[in-house]
């Protein structure tokens, strides 16, 4: 993920150990896909998997476009450990339908910042539902950065930006929402979006079934003060046993803005003036 969490932690790495998946032997490995289906079969085969799992939010077009993605992830799996799903079917309901689903549950806010987006999930799949809203991508690893500007500049999504960069409390573009798939915990995300997220603006979780320590642990941190938790919402994904909990949190306050951090740059790709003159406000 873009950032790791202060205490060195990985929720990921704990149960695969406990499943005896994972050793530091196997680190650097990644397996590449059987079967990379072209785009109008993709296309059929989403179809397929979002009408058997009752998933009827997605329309031709933006099928077509999820299509798209998945070829070029699975195209770049060749290459790059982007991710551990390879079959379209699981890419359907664990990356596409658990991007999108949220959109049931809740209203976003933008602009909205996804930390830690990885290749790019769950920011595309939103863009893709919501071509008009502004998303930015936050991303620190340089590899999943260039994929991701190969993305846009591929299937020409507009009102989308790449932050190549970790997202911490030093990062004070100023958004409305910011939302997260990442492992980190909920004390170290809200800390790190403290100085641009704006009051009034909401941090979206979307956590396992387990989260309830994680809550109950934001509680003791210094940026308790500054969140509410305003939503808690427990589902699962369509058709399977996929447990998903939804936590949003509130900022009521501002903070003070943290000193310069000379060692950090922000690398905006492709800001409008406009947009530049925003963040000059803010610098």
């Amino acid at each position: 993920m873009a950032h790791k969490n202060k205490s060195n932690y990985s929720p990921y790495k704990a149960r695969q150990e406990a499943r005896g998946n994972f050793s530091p032997s196997n680190m650097g490995r990644h397996k590449k896909p059987e079967l990379i289906y072209e785009l109008n079969e993709a296309n059929d085969r989403l179809a397929d998997v979002f009408r058997n799992h009752g998933f009827d939010m997605v329309n031709h077009e933006q099928r077509m476009q999820l299509a798209h993605f998945y070829r070029l992830l699975m195209l770049n799996q060749e290459k790059e450990n982007f991710t551990r799903l390879l079959k379209l079917r699981d890419v359907a309901i664990k990356h596409f339908i658990d991007s999108i689903i949220i959109l049931k549950y809740t209203k976003l806010q933008f602009p909205l910042l996804d930390v830690g987006t990885g290749p790019g999930f769950p920011g595309i799949p939103l863009k893709i539902m919501l071509p008009e809203e502004k998303i930015l991508l936050g991303e620190g690893v340089q590899r999943r950065v260039e994929f991701l500007k190969h993305v846009r500049s591929e299937m020409k999504l507009q009102n989308l930006d790449i932050l190549g960069r970790n997202i911490n409390q030093h990062c004070m573009y100023p958004v409305n929402g910011a939302i997260t798939r990442a492992v980190e915990d909920i004390g170290n995300t809200l800390g790190n979006v403290i100085s641009c997220l704006q009051t009034g603006g909401r941090v979206y979780f979307m956590k396992g079934p387990g989260v309830d320590p994680e809550i109950k642990a934001f509680k003791e941190t210094e940026w308790s003060e500054y969140y509410k938790l305003v939503e808690d919402v427990a589902y699962t994904l369509p058709q399977t046993p996929h447990e998903r909990r939804l936590v949003v949190y509130e900022k009521i306050k501002n903070k003070p803005l943290p000193e310069e951090d000379e060692g950090e740059e922000l690398l905006f790709d492709e800001l409008s003036g406009d947009e530049k003159r925003r963040w000059a406000k803010y610098t």
